[in-house]
């Protein structure tokens, strides 16, 4: 009798794993589109990348620019899309050009002879790094393929790309929006066109939001919390912003700022840790096994006077 395949993804849910405050993400990205079946386990190699190529990517990667790479079926292999953010600027360079593109941005010149102007809309990648864990394709390409077919069908203004590995395989399919750099995990088919609807309209799309990637771990689980908490009394959309962060594990607390077009208002937020013993990636099952981590949880939600 055969084993059960066992999964990262299920076994973080069925843990109680929390999405909030696991957003991690670099805040200078460089996308590089490149056929997903050349795609390495790294996240910016492929296998038939040339070594210079290979060489400015690592190097760009070393000063601080997150490198990943994307696919869409309808870009030529031969030629390349390359979009940095959050400067939101785009470029096309054939093979041939790559090299000489990649030589300007890394010396800081001009890119002016590939850039093609901004994009039309938010980006929306889609994790299917099968070669980094196998989570993400199995849940990461049936996401990736019913989102860009959503937005097809409701002509969204978004270009869905599937990506290389974007960090937390537990939580696939996970997926990050650019420029607004909001990261999403567990993303299942009921969640594909809510997602894009709140998208769409610029804010997040609760159920599935992992935080800013801008905040702290703490940060964005007080977030989540506070967004949760406007929205069950009707109020969506409204901004945050974090005024003060008490963090002594195991507890802490957050006061954040909140606004929309009518009203505004203070939440103190009150967090604490707890520790889980969990598998962070599939390799992790028949590898080292389980890890301890600390996650935040939210406890309570108090609301203070506006300024």
């Amino acid at each position: 009798m055969s084993a059960v395949q066992r999964f990262c993804a299920r076994e973080s849910a069925a843990l109680g794993d929390p999405l909030a405050g696991s957003a991690a993400h670099a805040e200078r990205n460089l996308l590089l589109s490149w056929p997903r079946a050349k795609w390495r386990r790294n996240l910016r190699q492929a296998s038939d990348m040339p070594v210079e190529v290979s060489d400015r990517l690592d190097a760009l990667a070393a000063e601080g620019r997150r490198v990943n790479l994307i696919h869409r079926r309808d870009q030529r292999p031969d030629r390349h899309r390359l979009y940095l953010m959050p400067e939101n600027r785009r470029f096309e360079a054939s093979r041939d050009e790559l090299p000489a593109l990649l030589r300007a941005l890394e010396a800081g010149g001009s890119l002016s002879r590939w850039e093609t102007g901004p994009p039309p809309g938010p980006l929306l990648l889609c994790c299917t790094h099968g070669r980094k864990d196998k989570c993400c394709a199995k849940f990461g390409y049936a996401t990736y393929k019913a989102l860009a077919e959503a937005v097809a069908d409701r002509a969204l203004p978004f270009e869905v790309w599937e990506s290389t590995h974007l960090g937390g395989c537990r939580l696939a399919a996970s997926a990050v929006v650019f420029p607004a750099l909001r990261k999403y995990g567990r993303i299942g088919a009921e969640d594909v066109v809510p997602l894009l609807e709140s998208e769409a309209a610029g804010h997040p799309y609760l159920p599935c939001y992992r935080g800013d990637s801008r905040l702290t771990p703490l940060q964005q689980c007080a977030q989540v919390a506070a967004l949760e908490w406007l929205s069950a009394r009707g109020i969506r959309g409204a901004s945050l912003r974090v005024e003060t962060t008490r963090d002594e594990p195991p507890q802490g607390a957050v006061t954040l700022h909140w606004a929309d077009d009518r009203h505004r208002g203070r939440l103190r937020v009150g967090c604490r840790t707890r520790e889980l013993l969990r598998h962070d990636t599939c390799a992790d099952i028949d590898g080292d096994g389980p890890q301890r981590s600390a996650v935040w949880y939210p406890l309570a939600i108090h609301p203070c006077p506006a300024d």
